[in-house]
């Protein structure tokens, strides 16, 4: 959970002023927790309230209305869906779904227990078939590292399951990957951040430093980061400062009943 908020918080500012190095400042005055943290939110509440299907759209709805300004806005599907005011997925492959799903993979014990938590945490929204595969991808990969799956392993597992290409290096692509919103061009290259860094805080760094959409790459790293290696307790601290109360009440209690590294 918290390694999710921490890599929305890093990536919070470099999300429309790429920064392609390894080399910045993980924190500063003007980074903040974006509408990633919230989703993220979202879900973790809806699992400790039980994870009724037919009820997760609601709490994406209730959060986003309780917190409706976020540093750098929501998306403009997300937006739509929210004041439409019927509820009704958008058919969106945006990397929104995978973005918010991360307590999905703490929460599952099974391969087919985390793929369709995680479909139905998406599809409320995100019904789009990548949508819904950059959803399962991510927690699928989170339950893995918890469970002591090596790097390899969940390579091998989510290039055979989900069709996507991962071999290559952030390396590879830091000179000409750009912005990109979507399912598709967004999760394969956070699990590569994952997969080149070295320890928590190095995925989170090669996830803002090849571009893109900084926060959302920085909290699907940081989520799968975190169920490999942990989070120091000093980053830890730090995001934790920086939520609200509510915020930091659903982590404590998301962490007493599915407890980490």
């Amino acid at each position: 959970m918290i390694g999710a908020v921490i890599g929305d918080i890093v990536g919070s500012i470099y999300e429309f002023a790429n920064i392609k190095t390894k080399e910045f400042p993980l924190f500063t005055e003007r980074s903040k927790w974006t509408d990633d943290t919230i989703l993220s939110m979202a879900t973790a509440q809806w699992i400790l309230d039980g994870a009724k299907t037919d009820e997760v759209g609601n709490y994406y709805h209730r959060f986003a209305t309780d917190y409706p300004n976020p540093m750098g806005g929501y998306g403009t599907g997300f937006l739509s869906w929210l004041h439409a005011g019927d509820m009704k997925p958008y058919n969106s492959c945006g990397n929104g779904s995978a973005m918010r799903v991360g307590a999905v993979g703490w929460a599952c014990n099974s391969v087919e227990e985390v793929l369709a938590m995680a479909r139905a945490s998406a599809e409320c929204t995100h019904n789009h078939p990548e949508g819904i595969k950059g959803a399962q991808a991510t927690a699928l990969a989170i339950m893995m590292a918890r469970m002591g799956s090596t790097k390899e392993e969940i390579r091998d597992e989510l290039e055979r399951r989900f069709g996507y290409n991962l071999r290559f290096t952030c390396d590879d692509i830091r000179a000409t990957y750009g912005w990109g919103s979507t399912c598709q061009d967004t999760v394969p290259q956070a699990i590569v951040a994952f997969l080149d860094g070295c320890d928590f805080e190095d995925c989170v760094r090669c996830a803002i430093s090849i571009g893109g959409d900084s926060d959302t790459l920085g909290c699907i790293t940081g989520s799968i980061a975190e169920a490999y290696f942990g989070v120091p307790d000093e980053l830890r601290q730090h995001a934790m400062n920086t939520l609200p109360e509510a915020f930091k009440n659903i982590i404590t209690e998301f962490e007493s009943r599915y407890p980490g590294k």
